[in-house]
C-alpha cells in the first residue's frame, strides 16, 4: 500500500485491575475484577450479571478454529498488546496496521447492565484507564470513551470528560435510561457531540437481548447485528439527522454488506407506509440518503461490502481488524485485503482503508508509517 492502514475497530483486553484501581473509593469492593474459576478458566466477574465474561473468545485472534474456546483460557496466555501499550507497536506491524480506534472488551457487556449507577462508576474508570493506555502511544492509539447515558444532561458531562482526557469518540450503550434516543429530549445532547467533534458509536453486543436465540448456538452469531441495525433505523426514521444535520455515527463490527438492501427496505416502508411515523413528523431526504450521509459502518471479514461499495456510500465505509478478538482478521489482514478488495478502484481502496477514518477521527496519516 502506498498509504497507512488504519483499524476502524480494534479492542483491548481490561487488564485485572482496570476497574477496581482506577473506580471512585466507593465501588472499589464491587468494581469488575479477574477471577480464576478452576478449571474453566479465567473471568471478568461483575456483580449484577448472572454470567461472568470469558476470556477464550476476548483475545483469541490468530488461533485456528478448532482451538477457539469459550472457557479454559488464563489471563497471561492472551496477547499481552491487549492491555501494555508498547506490545500493541508489534502486534500492529505484523498486521501492516499503522494506528487503531480503540474499543473496550469487558465495557461492551457492561452496557447491558441494568444498574446505570453502577455503569457510571465502571464507565468513568474505564476511561481513565484507556486514556493512560493510549497515551503511550498518540497517534497510533486512538481511544473511545464510555457513557452509561444515565440522562441527557449526564451525556453531556461525560462527552466533556471524555474530551477532556484526550480521547477520540465516544461508545453508547445500545439502551438509554431515559426514553429513547430518536426522542427530542436528546438534541441537546446531539448537539453537544458535534460542538465536541467526537463521532458516537454504537457497537455489536451492546444493546440487551430481548429474546432468546433460536436453534443452534451459532444461529446468535448471526443475529448479533440486529440491535445495530435498530439503532440506526431509529436514528433514521426518527428524524435525528433532520433535526441535526452535521451529526455523524458509527455503525461498529456490524458488517456492511446489507446496508444496501437495507436503504432500499427503508426507502419501500417510507414510500408506502409513511403515515406511520408520529403525528407532524416527515423527512425532508429518503431514508437511504440521510443513511448513506450520516452513518458510518466498519467491517473486518465481510467481502459483499468491498463487491457492494458503488451501491453505497462508500466514503462512510471503514474496514477494521477487530484485533485481538476472536473473529479478528489479525494476522493474515494484508493477505485478506488483497483478495477482498481487488475489484475497488485506487480511490476506494484509500478511502475504505485510510481516509475516512482518519477525516472522521481527525487522524493525521503524515506521521504514520505505509504498510
Amino acid at each position: 500500500m502506498t498509504f497507512p492502514i488504519i483499524s476502524a475497530d480494534s479492542h483491548i483486553t481490561e487488564a485485572p485491575h482496570t476497574y477496581r484501581d482506577y473506580i471512585d473509593a466507593k465501588g472499589k469492593d464491587k468494581a469488575p475484577r479477574l477471577e480464576t474459576l478452576g478449571d474453566k478458566g479465567d473471568f471478568f466477574v461483575v456483580d449484577g450479571m448472572k454470567r461472568p465474561v470469558a476470556m477464550g473468545l476476548v483475545a483469541a485472534a490468530g488461533k485456528p478454529p478448532e482451538e477457539i474456546r469459550v472457557t479454559g483460557s488464563r489471563f497471561e496466555d492472551l496477547h499481552k498488546g491487549g492491555w501494555d501499550p508498547d506490545a500493541r507497536m508489534e502486534d500492529q506491524k505484523r498486521d501492516g496496521v499503522a494506528a487503531e480506534i480503540i474499543y473496550p472488551t469487558v465495557g461492551m457487556v457492561l452496557c447491558n447492565h441494568q444498574d446505570f449507577d453502577y455503569k457510571q462508576a465502571c464507565f468513568e474508570a474505564y476511561n481513565r484507564w484507556i486514556a493512560e493506555y493510549c497515551s503511550a502511544h498518540p497517534e497510533r492509539l486512538l481511544g473511545c470513551g464510555q457513557t452509561a447515558m444515565r440522562s441527557p444532561q449526564d451525556g453531556i458531562r461525560d462527552l466533556k470528560a471524555i474530551r477532556e482526557l484526550g480521547l477520540r469518540g465516544v461508545m453508547m450503550p445500545g439502551n438509554p435510561a431515559v426514553e429513547d434516543y430518536d426522542s427530542p429530549v436528546y438534541d441537546d445532547f446531539w448537539n453537544a457531540a458535534v460542538e465536541l467533534g467526537l463521532p458516537l458509536s454504537f457497537h455489536i453486543l451492546t444493546t440487551r437481548e430481548t429474546a432468546p436465540v433460536r436453534g443452534p448456538k451459532m444461529n446468535g452469531f448471526l443475529s448479533i447485528i440486529r440491535g445495530c441495525q435498530d439503532i440506526m433505523g431509529t436514528l433514521v426514521l426518527g428524524g435525528v439527522f433532520e433535526r441535526h444535520p452535521e451529526l455523524k455515527v458509527v455503525c461498529v463490527e456490524a458488517d456492511a454488506g446489507w446496508v444496501p438492501h437495507y436503504m432500499y427496505r427503508m426507502d419501500h416502508a417510507y414510500k408506502r407506509h409513511r403515515n406511520w411515523l408520529p403525528p407532524g413528523q416527515k423527512l425532508t431526504r429518503l431514508p437511504s440518503e440521510i443513511f448513506a450521509e450520516h452513518i458510518y459502518t466498519t467491517f473486518q471479514d465481510d467481502w459483499v461490502a468491498f463487491r457492494t461499495a458503488d451501491l453505497m456510500n462508500w466514503k462512510r465505509l471503514m474496514w477494521a481488524n477487530d484485533f485481538p478478538h476472536s473473529d479478528s482478521t489479525w494476522p493474515w489482514s494484508q493477505e485478506m485485503l488483497a483478495e477482498h478488495g481487488q475489484d475497488l478502484t485506487e480511490e476506494q481502496r484509500r478511502a475504505i482503508l485510510c481516509d475516512n477514518v482518519a477525516s472522521l477521527y481527525g487522524i493525521d496519516t503524515s506521521t504514520l508509517a505505509r504498510a
